[in-house]
């Protein structure tokens, strides 16, 4: 864990993003913002991501007088397909249903910023995931255990259930359950370190 003088405000209300961070920043401030989602006709999965998180960013900084703040935004995509949080039981599994046997790219949009200069850093990561082949029982299974309808794509890797059905990631395990750690913490300590020149 590392610690700092510097008060870290994440804003976010995913308690997998929470539990990330505090792995690493034991004494993060929880911001609850509400930002319209919506994922704009042609436009790319890590664009997406990066504005969404951007977006986030601009609202929790008028919440915050003096600190560093953390946003992100995860999708899911596959064949030029975005999947994100399931509308209903329906449509997760469908998803499910289209991610079975394949390969998909899991996308998460991170801003860091830091007040009262108002600078932001903005970046994303990307995360290759591979399904096994879903029976329509284990489908269903994973769908009553309530656990895919707050996810992107409809899984969670790091979930009981979830967590048999992919047989490889390439990338940032991380990434995929909500915040890439690794790029997460590189750019808060190059915003502290910028911080501090100036």
């Amino acid at each position: 864990m590392i610690d700092t003088s510097i008060p870290i405000y994440l804003a976010s209300k995913s308690p997998r993003r929470r539990k990330l961070l505090k792995l690493i920043y034991p004494h993060v401030h929880v911001l609850d913002i509400a930002t319209d989602e919506e994922v704009r006709p042609g436009e790319a999965p890590a664009e997406i991501v990066k504005r969404l998180a951007s977006e986030k960013m601009d609202a929790a900084m008028v919440k915050v007088k003096k600190g560093l703040v953390v946003t992100a935004d995860t999708l899911v995509a596959l064949d030029g397909l975005v999947l994100g949080k399931p509308e209903d039981e329906k449509d997760a599994f469908a998803m499910l249903r289209r991610l079975s046997g394949r390969e998909h790219h899991v996308f998460t949009g991170i801003c860091i910023g830091l007040m009262p200069s108002g600078k932001k850093l903005l970046s994303f990561e990307k995360t290759k995931v591979v399904f096994k082949e879903l029976a329509d029982d284990e489908i269903i299974s994973y769908i009553k255990s309530g656990s895919p309808m707050d996810k992107a794509g409809s899984y969670g890797i790091q979930d009981d259930y979830g967590a048999v059905f992919v047989t490889k990631i390439t990338g940032c395990y991380y990434n995929v359950v909500g915040l890439p750690l690794a790029k997460t913490h590189t750019m808060i300590q190059k915003v502290i370190a910028n911080a501090a020149k100036n």
